[in-house]
């Protein structure tokens, strides 16, 4: 069907034919010469980059991957590579790392990506993972304190701990695929991503205290999981049996005495569980003292937190 339009001082029987041209970002349209008001921003035919770029948009959760692009416009892997970095170029994609993207919004600035969160991208980058330690300690509100890497477990192999990308860091770290258990689903943007229960927050700090942000921040998510009222004596240590590492019983007793008490369930369960040998409150932290009845070496600030 064919669009007509009567300029200025035209009647409705003098109707002359108005070329559409593609607009992009405005609400104007030139019509032979005289300029209109639309309501709507962009004409687009099936082939311009927008129209393609929004047909590759409708197959991702917000990033877009090579596959993606091959996929959706029916591409061999270099041409997608090569409609990548010409959408890049363009500033209508933000490269994250290589061979993943993702979309730049109209009204934003050209370093600026889309992403809402950066946790959208996990599943893209690491497979099999969940969100834990200090990041999922945010999350459940165990803590008011912010970092600026993510906290991540992943079945696929890790090669280094620090993943930069364009939009941030992850500290990465491998889990075994029998030890992927107390995950709940949560949706960043619409992507779905799985991060670890409260329990498991914990037993993933107690586990690794890297994954807690060291010993002492590590010492007060305990503490504030202990008083919330989601805490469970009885999961915690289910977790911590399936984890298998003695020395989260010995720092997970340790820090129950002095927070509930040695007379709590907690702590008679952390002590038939402990193992021969000493093991370190922070294995980041040399030094500090031994308390025997816990098998643990814990360094000195942490006791002085709890003797103030």
């Amino acid at each position: 069907m064919e669009r007509h339009a009567s300029p200025p001082g035209a009647t409705n029987n003098e109707c002359v034919r108005a070329p559409i041209s593609v607009v992009l970002d405005t609400q104007q349209i030139h019509v032979n010469d005289e300029l209109l008001e639309l309501d709507y921003t962009e004409i687009m035919s099936d082939t311009s980059p927008r129209a393609r770029l929004a047909k590759v948009l409708r197959h991702t959760n917000g990033v877009v991957t090579l596959d993606d692009i091959s996929e959706a416009l029916d591409l061999g892997r270099t041409d997608a590579s090569k409609t990548a970095a010409r959408w890049v170029s363009q500033g209508r994609l933000t490269r994250i790392r290589p061979g993943l993207f993702a979309p730049v919004p109209l009204d934003s600035e050209p370093e600026t990506s889309g992403l809402s969160d950066l946790w959208q991208i996990v599943p893209d980058l690491f497979g099999t993972a969940f969100i834990t330690g200090w990041s999922a300690a945010e999350h459940w509100d165990l803590t008011e304190q912010l970092f600026r890497r993510a906290c991540v477990k992943t079945t696929s192999p890790v090669r280094q701990n620090i993943v930069s990308v364009r939009d941030g860091e992850f500290f990465v770290t491998h889990v075994r695929e029998d030890l992927v258990f107390g995950i709940r689903t949560h949706w960043a943007d619409r992507v779905r991503v799985q991060i670890a229960d409260p329990h498991r927050t914990i037993i993933d700090m107690l586990d690794d205290p890297r994954l807690g942000g060291g010993g002492r921040h590590t010492k007060d998510c305990v503490a504030s999981y202990l008083r919330f009222e989601f805490a469970e004596t009885k999961t915690l240590i289910q977790y911590a049996d399936r984890i298998g590492n003695g020395a989260v019983f010995k720092r997970l007793g340790f820090l129950g005495e002095h927070i509930t008490g040695s007379g709590d369930r907690l702590i008679q369960e952390c002590r038939r569980r402990l193992t021969a040998g000493y093991a370190d409150f922070d294995p980041a932290v040399k030094g500090g003292r031994v308390v025997t009845r816990w098998r643990v070496r814990v360094p000195e600030q942490i006791l002085e937190d709890f003797a103030s």
